[in-house]
């Protein structure tokens, strides 16, 4: 198998014989074809010198379906994970699959010297974090997680704000993330997310991973935290089988922990919360002010202040500016290119999530203040 190399990150490199000047396509091959893949698909499709050259899934009919929108030949449709990672011609590979798979679709990039780019959460458990931590060390390739929310225009200029020092040392900050489709009112049935066998946990893997992650991206590690879960619903209908099924995972996770950095924080999030889309959101509090920001207003945060001069209490609405946008693939397209941007949540960035996920079920489960220093 061709090896990987910063020069040609696909493996290809296309000649234009016109003009003799060498133009360098990353091949990809992407690995799941649900709702959330579109938007891959779709944020690829937008990139020069970036081709979708192969695909993967378990249903024939969605190979077939979006094997013909892209041209991809029925060659490079698999079945089979493996298969399209150990196809020659592909460069990189784009991960969107349950959380059962992640682990296993990293491995097997790690061992073939493929980059890849694999969604949340990082694993299903932290023995299999552990596991590819391992391998990572002997068998490193660019890498990156699909945190996307560090690239939320608001949340990286709220980060730029401290940095600057805008609201002086952080005391505190709370984040929760919100949404509503899980409700008992929507009688929402029994699907793969409520699978303890496929997903490891439920709101805190899918929902609580991102809210780790950014906490990570603004303030850094976890010193020490305490956390509680629960089911609120506790069954749901099998839509295949009309039979109730125990739903063995968290609905709703809150916890609180103290950073590195001595900064307190609170967090909760559902998926039960009526009238919630995707509302994730951050409060940060300093000696010097306050900074909001969220998802429902992606691109502005509200900045609170006392006026050196007047003393009076100033509140400001900043816009991120559109030099400073950016999204995860271009991002990983940099990645590949050999320059990613500052702040890319790369491997070690997956399993420092994976890790404090854990401290939160352990802190759980034994009702005790868990440390991760």
């Amino acid at each position: 198998m061709a090896a990987f190399s910063l020069n040609d990150p696909a493996g290809i490199a296309a000649e234009d014989r016109g003009n003799r000047e060498t133009t360098t396509v990353r091949k990809i091959g992407v690995i799941g074809l649900g709702g959330m893949a579109m938007a891959h698909i779709e944020g690829l499709g937008r990139l020069e010198g970036i081709a979708i050259a192969a695909i993967c899934d378990v249903q024939p009919s969605a190979l077939d379906q979006v094997g013909e929108r892209l041209g991809i030949p029925p060659e490079r449709r698999y079945t089979d994970y493996s298969r399209l990672i150990a196809d020659e011609t592909v460069g990189a590979v784009v991960s969107v699959t349950p959380n059962a798979l992640h682990a296993d679709v990293m491995r097997l990039c790690l061992l073939a010297g493929k980059p890849f780019l694999s969604e949340k959460p990082f694993t299903r458990t932290f023995e299999e974090a552990e596991e590819l931590q391992a391998l990572y060390e002997s068998h490193p390739v660019p890498a990156m997680i699909g945190f996307s929310y560090r690239y939320t225009p608001a949340f990286r200029l709220a980060k730029r704000m401290l940095d600057e020092g805008r609201i002086g040392a952080v005391r505190s900050f709370s984040i929760q993330y919100l949404q509503g489709w899980g409700a008992a009112v929507y009688n929402t049935p029994y699907v793969w997310r409520f699978d303890r066998s496929v997903t490891g946990t439920g709101t805190l893997g899918d929902l609580g991973a991102h809210m780790v992650d950014l906490a990570h991206y603004l303030f850094g590690p976890f010193k020490e935290l305490s956390a509680r879960l629960q089911t609120l619903v506790p069954e749901r209908l099998d839509p295949h089988t009309g039979e109730a099924r125990k739903v063995e995972v968290d609905d709703f996770v809150s916890f609180q922990s103290l950073m590195t950095n001595a900064a307190a924080g609170l967090f909760q999030t559902t998926r039960n919360a009526v009238g919630s889309g995707n509302q994730l959101e951050v409060s940060i509090f300093g000696d010097e002010g306050t900074l909001m920001a969220s998802t429902e207003r992606p691109e502005e945060v509200l900045w609170i202040r006392v006026d050196a001069e007047t003393g009076e209490l100033v509140r400001e609405t900043r816009r991120s500016p559109q030099r400073e946008r950016l999204n995860q693939w271009e991002d990983f397209a940099a990645l590949l290119a050999g320059s990613p941007g500052p702040g890319l949540p790369g491997f070690e960035a997956g399993y420092a999530n994976q890790r404090v996920l854990e401290a939160i079920v352990r802190a759980h489960e034994e009702k005790r203040t868990v440390s991760l220093t």
